[in-house]
């Protein structure tokens, strides 16, 4: 009984932390823009990754250690380019919440979303090593990875539409402008985090 509530608690606090694909929840939740396709391709990607790591997807990448620096450098480069569109869009300015702005592709905004979720290593570490070798020591591994799922859903969800609460702060370019500004240096500070383990 223990074993979902851990895995729900350790999902939840590795996944709380501000980084890239959070920010772009947080700003498309902010826009009103294809929300429960991004929402849904986060969390569905957290599942098939918690999946992987509880199946022993941890004991691979302990056997083939060249995964990490691959990711690693691949997730960087990711995190400098799209920290730097971040920061080209905050010296710009302009943004403001528009309702006759016409949305984002939702094609675009899944695979920004993918790419965000997918070429970020800390994704694999915290999903793959982490959660999959702590679940081996619990009572029950596969309740432990169905209790770290449902934060991923819980957290995700809660991100994306709960930002409509914020939407009239957000209803002025400067907000916009702060918010791309925090953005470009978060992506920068985890490529430097990165770069530096």
């Amino acid at each position: 009984m223990t074993s979902f509530p851990s895995g729900f608690g350790l999902g939840l606090s590795l996944i709380l932390a501000i980084g890239a694909q959070n920010a772009f929840v947080l700003r498309q939740g902010l826009r009103g823009e294809h929300v429960l396709p991004v929402v849904l391709t986060c969390a569905l990607s957290d599942a098939l990754l918690i999946a992987a790591g509880v199946a022993g997807f941890g004991a691979l990448v302990a056997a083939a250690p060249w995964i990490v620096p691959v990711f690693r450098w691949g997730g960087a480069a990711f995190l400098v380019l799209y920290g730097a569109r971040a920061a080209w869009a905050a010296w710009r300015g302009g943004g403001q919440l528009d309702p006759a702005t016409a949305a984002g592709g939702l094609r675009r905004a899944v695979a920004i979303c993918l790419a965000l979720t997918w070429l970020n290593p800390h994704v694999y570490l915290d999903t793959l090593v982490l959660l999959g070798g702590v679940s081996t020591q619990a009572d029950s591994p596969v309740a432990f990875g169905l209790g770290a799922m449902t934060a991923s859903f819980v957290f995700f969800f809660s991100l994306g539409y709960g930002a409509a609460l914020l939407r009239p702060v957000f209803a002025r370019p400067a907000a916009w402008r702060v918010l791309d500004a925090g953005i470009a240096l978060v992506m920068w500070a985890i490529a430097a985090s990165l770069l530096s383990a």
